[in-house]
């Protein structure tokens, strides 16, 4: 079945709609753990349920074995933390205190999710009534018939997180980028195999898209080891249980922590890393870390952490890693605080690979501009930097947001009838690059030489590069256009006469003069 965009998605609206019922007076920062929680035990609880019912007619009495489950990745949940348990007290006054029980019960039946499900429920703010009739509506939804077993989880999260963030506004950012964002950095990069880290996870999204590029490519997802961390608490707990569903084994560290002030893989040296920063972020410890020694190509200012993080990514890299990150778009230009010297630097060392301008309205929670960084410690184009100017791309799925086209969804396509894929095709321009063969086209891509890069005061804005894309000559003769266009400009400056004479009549009419 075709995937649907994110503006209009079905199964995980139904999903939403119902949590809603939830909210009552609570922010969505509050809510968000809960709603998620739902859907984790919801969904585990189905998975079990499946896999009960067919150990149950093999008739081997084996139903209650934990290994016949946990053999096939699926989260054994004990008695009385079974859905058909929590459903029998939904609309009981301790049926908050029975969810925050199972939730207990199934973390010390599955050491892996041990200290990471939310235990909450019970808090006297949260309405008993409300969690009761949510219940009672997830019951009536068999989230397991909806998809593939370790996407369907993945398909809710990423909708109940992108509507999350729109409602918690610029900090919902803090935890989930575009999926279409991520994929472009994934089908770059190209993770087949090897550390793949990400210093700032939020809930995990540049991970679940590594492993299902693997998947896809028909690779082995054993083959890659995750590495992360986020500062929130929250957020981390959600990236566990993420990726949990998804049968990935993470390592994000013993606990959230501040990447600067409190790196949880300081010797971790990583294959690949994608990562989409905090924008701008101002106060984050430059004070206590002057002489660190991430800060190989110059120290980044106080006041703005963008450099900070570029660095610290540049520092985790294996020697023939590569990196690609999300940053705004003023780091491709800016000279305040010794920023225009560390990207001098930075470009000197030949570390940087591509620069994309991306397309506006990509985010729900900011309308700052960005671009995307590529890195690489072992570039195959020495000397040279990929500039993409993409800002052109995508489509709108709703008012107010924009996604890049994927190649699935029907309602996109191009003039010929192929469906549009602006995700493939920056990838396609990124390979024939790597592979000495692509060809500058005006408006949209070139190869520049750093020579160049550096006449132009190591300013890396696509636009300088690329230049403007050249306009069709339609054929039409300059004279013979001109005569056409200012005869048609005529007619509507009468137009406007005579609807300029109609409205005065009509104002005069009733009293009034213009």
């Amino acid at each position: 079945m075709a995937e649907k965009n994110t503006a209009d998605i079905g199964f995980e609206k139904q999903i939403w709609n119902a949590a809603c019922v939830l909210r009552g007076n609570m922010d969505a920062s509050e809510y968000k753990g809960v709603v998620l929680g739902l859907i984790f035990l919801k969904y585990i609880s189905d998975r079990f349920e499946d896999k009960y019912n067919q150990l149950v007619a093999d008739g081997d009495g084996f139903e209650e074995d934990r290994d016949e489950y946990t053999a096939e990745g699926i989260f054994f949940v004990p008695t009385g933390a079974r859905w058909q348990d929590i459903l029998k007290k939904a609309f009981e006054p301790e049926i908050g205190q029975v969810i925050d029980d199972a939730m207990r019960a199934i973390e010390k039946e599955n050491p892996r999710l041990k200290d990471i499900l939310p235990k909450n429920f019970a808090r006297p703010e949260l309405d008993k009534r409300r969690l009761g009739e949510v219940v009672s509506l997830f019951t009536n939804v068999k989230m397991i018939e909806h998809g593939s077993e370790k996407d369907i989880l993945g398909r809710t999260y990423e909708y109940c997180l992108s509507m999350f963030a729109e409602q918690e506004g610029k900090r919902g950012g803090e935890f989930f980028t575009p999926s279409c964002v991520v994929r472009t950095l994934v089908e770059v990069l190209q993770p087949f195999k090897g550390r793949v880290y990400d210093p700032c996870c939020g809930s995990g999204g540049m991970f679940v898209q590594s492993a299902k590029f693997v998947e896809n490519h028909s690779g082995n997802i054993n083959d890659i080891s995750i590495y992360g961390q986020d500062s929130n608490p929250t957020t981390w707990k959600l990236a566990q249980m993420n990726l949990a569903i998804r049968g990935i084994e993470p390592d994000l560290g013993k606990y959230a922590a501040d990447t600067f002030l409190d790196d949880q893989h300081p010797t971790m040296r990583a294959d690949y890393i994608m990562a989409n920063p905090p924008f701008n972020l101002s106060n984050w410890g430059a004070e206590q870390l002057k002489d660190d020694v991430r800060w190989q190509y110059g120290m980044p200012p106080a006041s703005n952490a963008n450099f900070a993080w570029l660095q610290h990514m540049i520092y985790h890299l294996a020697p023939g890693g590569r990196m690609g990150m999300v940053l705004a778009n003023g780091s491709l230009s800016s000279q305040s605080g010794g920023e225009g010297d560390i990207r001098k630097n930075i470009v000197n060392a030949d570390l940087v690979d591509c620069i994309i301008a991306m397309p506006t309205q990509l985010f729900y929670t900011t309308q700052i501009p960005v671009s995307l960084w590529f890195i690489s410690k072992h570039k195959k184009q020495a000397g040279k930097t990929l500039f993409i100017d993409a800002r052109k791309m995508g489509v709108m799925v709703s008012r107010k947001l924009r996604e890049l086209t994927d190649g699935i969804k029907e309602e996109y396509k191009n003039e010929d009838g192929t469906l549009k894929n602006d995700i493939k095709k920056i990838a396609d321009t990124y390979n024939a690059y790597v592979e000495g063969t692509l060809e500058d086209v005006k408006g949209f891509c070139a190869v520049v030489d750093t020579e160049k890069i550096a006449e132009q005061d190591y300013i890396l804005t696509p636009g300088r590069y690329v230049g403007v894309e050249e306009q069709e000559d339609d054929g039409e003769p300059f004279e013979e256009k001109m005569a056409r266009l200012t005869s048609e400009l005529s007619d509507l400056f009468k137009q406007s006469h005579k609807l300029e004479a109609e409205i005065k009549d009509k104002l005069g009419a009733i009293g009034y003069e213009v």
